[in-house]
């Protein structure tokens, strides 16, 4: 099964899914280079819902966030290894700097943020709890992040240009 959607075709299997009963939970975010506190994160995430939809910023939203030397790996490919993760059940770009249209569209019951997002700043709150939703913040998993693995790299590989 392909869980890698477009946005229509993701519409259509969730709205079937929501009158068969399930619930569904909606995260977001670049998942540039997957990481242990990715993977914990995720685990989480999947038990507060039957269906979890990961939105996955598109490269060139990557790089309006996070600058031009970014992301690391291109989105087809991040897509296809989070949708290989089985605690996701669907994956879809985005191209948007935020995914607030993605959630007014989709009408997800649960978003879910990380920890380093105070709940009054999580994009689509007072939408989904317009519908009935609610937020759910998952604690972070402190020191495991995209940005310490690549300030990692440059220090083994670049020693002495980005020594203390």
């Amino acid at each position: 099964m392909n869980k890698i959607l477009d946005r229509q075709i993701l519409k259509e299997k969730l709205d079937l899914l929501r009158r068969e009963g399930k619930k569904i939970a909606f995260t977001n975010g670049c998942f540039d280079i997957l990481h242990v506190g990715h993977v914990r994160y995720l685990r989480a995430a999947k038990k507060t819902a039957d269906v979890l939809v990961l939105a996955l910023n598109s490269d060139s939203s990557v790089q309006s966030i996070k600058g031009v030397k970014r992301p690391l790996v291109p989105e087809e490919e991040r897509a296809e290894i989070l949708a290989a993760l089985d605690i996701i059940d669907f994956v879809t770009i985005f191209p948007e700097l935020t995914p607030l249209e993605l959630i007014n569209y989709l009408k997800p019951d649960i978003i879910i943020k990380g920890g380093d997002w105070p709940e009054d700043k999580v994009v689509g709150r007072d939408e989904v709890k317009k519908w009935g939703g609610r937020v759910i913040i998952i604690p972070e998993v402190e020191g495991k992040s995209t940005t310490n693995i690549v300030e990692k790299i440059k220090k083994v590989y670049c020693p002495g240009e980005y020594s203390n």
